[in-house]
């Protein structure tokens, strides 16, 4: 499974990754209900897996990229969502946002010129709305290296 659950604001992301994100995200929500029979392991879930509750928090972080989909005129299926409910932070590290950063460039530069030209102006990344920044490098669930092009 190739994920990227993007720690990065939705807003950054084009439409081929918003769309790609919005079904990655529900095949990850599938694993955290325990409807599939692979993928459990992966370590992009690891950070929802450590919550307390973590189909609220998918579910959360779904939620806000509904929103961005509503933005843009997309028709996504709120009704594959639970329902709406307070979200709680989950901590993300400065290094992964700016490492996501990069890799965001690197994959708009390929699919999306008039994005890649925005994104690349960004000094400071903003993350999801599910997120707080804090201090660190590249998380430790992080897969780095020549295959990860998610």
């Amino acid at each position: 499974m190739s994920v990227r659950l993007w720690s990065l604001q939705p807003g950054y992301l084009d439409g081929k990754g918003l769309v790609s994100l919005w079904r990655e995200s529900l095949l990850a929500r599938k694993v955290l209900q325990g409807q599939t029979h692979g993928y459990k392991n992966h370590p992009q879930l690891e950070r929802f897996k450590a919550t307390l509750r973590p189909l609220a928090a998918i579910d959360c972080y779904l939620h806000f990229i509904y929103d961005e989909a509503v933005k843009r005129g997309y028709h996504f299926d709120e009704s594959k969502l639970g329902t709406r409910q307070q979200c709680f932070k989950i901590p993300v590290t400065e290094g992964q946002l700016n490492y996501e950063l990069d890799h965001l460039k690197k994959k708009s530069r390929l699919r999306d010129l008039l994005r890649y030209q925005k994104v690349c102006t960004v000094k400071k990344p903003k993350a999801h709305p599910l997120f707080i920044v804090v201090d660190g490098g590249i998380e430790p669930w992080e897969r780095m290296g020549k295959y990860n092009l998610t």
